[in-house]
């Protein structure tokens, strides 16, 4: 079974003779990179395009096109590279960006065809240089893993980014792009130079552990120059992260941008209370840019999810830096005779074991520092967050009214680290979501999944379901959401009753193949017409019937009751209905769905991927780390999402003022 990657992730790589392939959604040049242990490159030798398409090992793609295949031959790889890099390019006179064009596919396989791991690039933007995905060493044996580290300069700046000096960068890049482009042009115009101020570094010393090298259990450099990419958990807009398990990433473009309201901001907040000397300055919530409070208090959310990330990336890094040259002093007591002949050795050994102790104790106090004053900026925080963005036991809840207008985002649950396990990061999706949801019910997916009876995971995973849909409802205008559902089986009864209780549903929910059927058409005719009323340019000029509210469809049991031609309607809805404002939940196990083989493969790759049990399938953009993910419920016994549910009945009700 393919291992489907989100950024950040990897998978053993158990034969020696591999192929990469590449199914771009447009035309792309396709490179091969070959890197040391850091990630630099060597020189001009270290990259593989369609001028030069062989290195020692790999034999990358010489012409254009959407479709590419390496291939690999990792025993003859230097023994000095240890990495081994996908990188995909937009030529000169095609796309701008790497955002304008559907997510690019790349996958790992055996020579027999069958493939070990796949990686869909969703999220990118202004990118038109990335690294898709990379072979590398660890500890003698090979891995694949995810990368999606994007570049809007360029292919030069990719490579400056590798170690090579500016103009070198800037000479290889048109190089390699003059292939792509027969009629030439001139070197600036394919590539661009990078500014390469924010790769200076004030120098250390040697006993100094480096600021930043962050790396997680399976370490993924922090790029040196700003990141411009995009990718899975976090609580940022919906799409990697971030990420992120099965095809479940966000969108981890960091939010802060122009504002897009008209309307003159809010007063900023009010001031915190100067720091005495010494201390740290006493956080306020929605100390933060934007043209609202819901703006600010988002943006914070996500400058703590950021701060959170490099706080434990530096303390990893420097944990590693310790323990590397630790190892370093101890093989060199080993290599000395005179330490194995007397007492000398064991003195040597016991201070490089201090040294280390030392080291990491001072990463530790620093760590401790930082993750006290983000719990303190939480405590602020989390008790001033609009329902949107709340937990289900905030007070808020309890004077909750139905708002005149869209969030801007919606909390699904939170994220952690294991430094840290209780300060939660809230996790929030932009809206409207632009990628459809899926809530794993299956076993595979945790170890928590694992130790979980079948019935209780399932259950858990539709409440999950029936809470994220009651979130949406009620974060949102009374008329502005429509919910639909899909239980051929029936069994999803019980999860479902508080929505069929309350009225909320646009209909009964769908039971048995007809009905079933009838669903997916409405909701394709809904997408069909709408689409072509945009084309037309005249988006009101809809039939009477066409509900123009944005459409919510939960799929239970997914593929029980679901034949062929079903099956490729939910495909299409789900590539299709977001744009139009269609949009997919499904809660089903990705296993029970196989004997379609790889039909449904896009489908789960268009989908983020969510678990109802404590999960760590998610990474974040800036240093990969694996977030564990827990999805927020309504305290049990709590009437809260009974209560909700009745506003959002009330606001329905004809003649509701």
């Amino acid at each position: 079974m393919t291992a489907e990657l989100v950024r950040g992730q990897n998978h053993p790589v158990s034969r020696s003779r591999v192929e990469i392939r590449v199914s771009a959604g447009t035309a792309v040049l396709a490179l091969a990179s070959l890197a040391d242990e850091q990630g630099r490159y060597s020189g001009p030798e270290a990259l593989a395009h369609p001028g030069a398409p062989a290195l020692p090992g790999v034999r990358s793609p010489e012409a254009l096109a959407e479709r590419h295949t390496y291939a690999v031959d990792l025993d003859a790889v230097p023994a000095g590279v240890h990495k081994v890099g996908v990188v995909l390019v937009l030529p000169p006179g095609g796309p701008v960006r790497f955002g304008a064009v559907p997510a690019s596919y790349v996958a790992l396989a055996d020579p027999d065809g069958a493939e070990i791991a796949g990686y869909t690039l969703t999220g990118l933007d202004a990118e038109t240089a990335v690294v898709a995905m990379e072979l590398y060493r660890r500890q003698g044996a090979w891995k694949v893993r995810a990368v999606g580290q994007g570049y809007a300069e360029g292919l030069g700046a990719l490579l400056a980014d590798g170690g090579l000096p500016a103009p070198e960068a800037a000479a290889l890049a048109a190089a390699a792009l003059r292939t792509a482009s027969p009629g030439g042009g001139s070197e600036a115009a394919l590539a661009t130079v990078p500014t390469l101020a924010g790769d200076l570094r004030a120098p250390r010393t040697p006993d100094e552990p480096p600021a930043a090298a962050p790396e997680p259990p399976d370490p993924i450099p922090l790029p040196a120059a700003p990141y411009t990419g995009t990718p899975g958990p976090a609580p940022g807009g919906d799409t990697a992260p971030p990420a992120a398990g099965g095809p479940s990433t966000l969108n981890y473009v960091h939010p802060r941008r122009r504002p897009t309201s008209t309307e003159p901001p809010e007063p900023a907040p009010r001031a915190a209370p100067p720091a005495q000397p010494g201390r740290a300055p006493v956080p306020v919530a929605g100390d933060a840019a934007g043209w609202s409070m819901e703006e600010r208090l988002y943006n914070q959310v996500w400058g703590m999810f950021e701060d959170l990330a490099r706080a434990v990336a530096a303390y990893r890094s420097a944990v590693e830096f310790a323990d590397a040259r630790m190892d370093r002093e101890l093989d060199e007591v080993l290599s000395d005779p005179r330490h194995r002949l007397g007492g000398s050795g064991n003195a040597a050994r016991d201070t490089a074991r201090a040294r280390r102790d030392e080291l990491v104790a001072r990463a530790r106090a620093v760590l401790d520092r930082d993750l006290v004053q983000l719990a303190a900026e939480r405590e602020v925080v989390e008790p001033a967050l609009p329902a949107a963005y709340a937990r289900w036991d905030n007070p808020v809840w309890h004077g909750h009214r139905i708002p005149e207008e869209n969030p801007l985002a919606l909390r699904l649950g939170d994220l952690h680290l294991p430094e840290r396990p209780d300060l939660r990061i809230p996790m929030l999706v932009r809206v409207p979501l632009e990628r459809g949801l899926w809530i794993d019910n299956g076993r595979t997916g945790s170890e928590a999944a694992m130790a979980m009876d079948t019935d209780r995971l399932r259950r858990a995973a539709m409440d999950m379901a029936v809470a994220c849909a009651a979130r949406l409802l009620a974060a949102h205008p009374g008329d502005r959401f429509s919910v639909h559902v899909i239980d051929a089986a029936g069994a999803g009864a019980a999860a479902l009753a508080p929505l069929v209780r309350a009225g909320v549903l646009a209909g009964p929910p769908a039971a048995g193949a007809a009905a079933v059927t009838a669903t997916l058409a409405a909701l394709t005719r809904r997408v069909d017409l709408v689409q072509m009323a945009l084309r037309a340019g005249a988006p009101e000029d809809l039939p009477p019937d066409v509900d123009t509210a944005e459409q919510l469809l939960i799929v239970h049991d997914f593929p029980h009751g679901f034949d062929d031609r079903a099956v490729t309607r939910l495909r299409y809805l789900a590539d299709e209905g977001p744009a139009v404002g269609v949009h997919l939940l499904m809660v089903a196990d990705r296993d029970e769905a196989s004997a379609y083989g790889p039909l449904l493969d896009p489908l789960w790759r268009s989908l983020m991927r969510l678990s109802p049990v404590p999960d760590n399938h998610l990474a974040d953009p800036w240093v990969h780390h694996a977030w564990t993910f827990e999805p927020d419920l309504p305290p049990p016994g709590s009437r809260v999402l009974d209560q909700a549910l009745e506003l959002i009945a009330e606001a329905r009700r004809p003649g509701r003022p």
